[in-house]
């Protein structure tokens, strides 16, 4: 059975993989990496690239452990007890308004005494939503779950919708994806649930290529990039408000520089912001519940 050295310097090697294609996919860019060491135990490999069309992306690698917190441990249901945490964060904003935000996570926990699990997920927060690129999106994800049980898309969608929530606002992220948590031997076992996380790690570069090659050199107006960093103050106010792995980050002492990475250059607040028609709609589709796979016209 697969333990966790073999599954931290798996997440390693998907982080190569991941930075080496967006660095082709930009074409112009390369990553710049910094080493952290948490003092009380473990580090990453936080990488940022800021390019031409990446205008900033984040791929880190992380593996940390030490004492548990007593609020974690008391929200787990647990006593005193030492934990380790490895796994891969990826959020990517583009230059262009019409290249969709995207973020994915894979990542494995365990403690001393005993519970083990993953989790992690994809989802895409387009600053325009459209309907075919959508269903395009939810297919492939449809596709990589499907290899490990035709039950997962559907509830691990359902569970994006419910999480990628801004409650204050009542409007989701974006068109979500999949996610899920505490994945462990009730579902199936270590290896065949290591399998499908890197399996949905290797599906980012394909999802995220086939809007970025779409749109990254499409014309833009003024006004489109307004909305756009409009937009992206939504991504902040969820990141800071409602993330856990953020607060897990700040909980356990990590390095806030790659906790923050998600957050983008720039974004704006705008008092009552004034809709147009195209913005209109975008705002209307922000909604859980909806059979992306069945949105298919433009």
């Amino acid at each position: 059975m697969i333990d966790r050295q073999n599954i931290e310097s798996e997440f390693q090697n998907l982080q190569d993989r991941i930075c080496k294609g967006l660095e082709n996919l930009d074409g112009l860019g390369r990553f710049r990496q910094d080493l952290w060491h948490r003092e009380k135990g473990g580090g990453g490999r936080t990488r940022i690239i800021q390019s031409q069309h990446i205008e900033k992306g984040g791929v880190n690698f992380s593996a940390v452990m030490g004492d548990m917190p007593e609020r974690i441990s008391k929200a787990l249901g647990l006593g005193p007890n030492r934990f380790f945490a490895t796994g891969v964060s990826i959020v990517l904003h583009a230059r262009n308004p019409h290249v969709p935000i995207i973020h994915m996570n894979v990542r494995y926990f365990e403690t001393s005494e005993g519970p083990w699990w993953f989790g992690g997920g994809i989802d895409m927060t387009p600053h325009y939503i459209i309907d075919k690129d959508a269903a395009q999106f939810h297919r492939s994800l449809k596709e990589t779950c499907d290899k490990y049980d035709h039950a997962w898309y559907p509830e691990f969608k359902k569970w994006a919708d419910d999480y990628f929530y801004l409650k204050h606002r009542n409007e989701t992220r974006g068109i979500g994806g999949i996610f899920f948590d505490r994945m462990d031997s009730k579902r199936a076992s270590k290896d065949r649930l290591f399998d499908f996380v890197i399996d949905v790690g290797d599906s980012f570069l394909d999802c995220y290529s086939e809007v970025f090659n779409k749109y990254s050199d499409k014309a833009y107006t003024e006004r489109e990039k307004e909305w756009q960093l409009h937009r992206r103050g939504r991504y902040v106010e969820f990141n800071l408000v409602w993330d856990k792995g953020t607060r897990f980050g700040l909980d356990t002492g990590g390095n806030i520089e790659s906790i923050l990475m998600s957050l983008p250059p720039e974004c704006r607040w705008t008092y009552s912001y004034d809709y147009n028609k195209i913005e209109l709609d975008t705002i209307n589709k922000l909604k859980k519940d909806i059979d992306w796979l069945s949105r298919t016209a433009e």
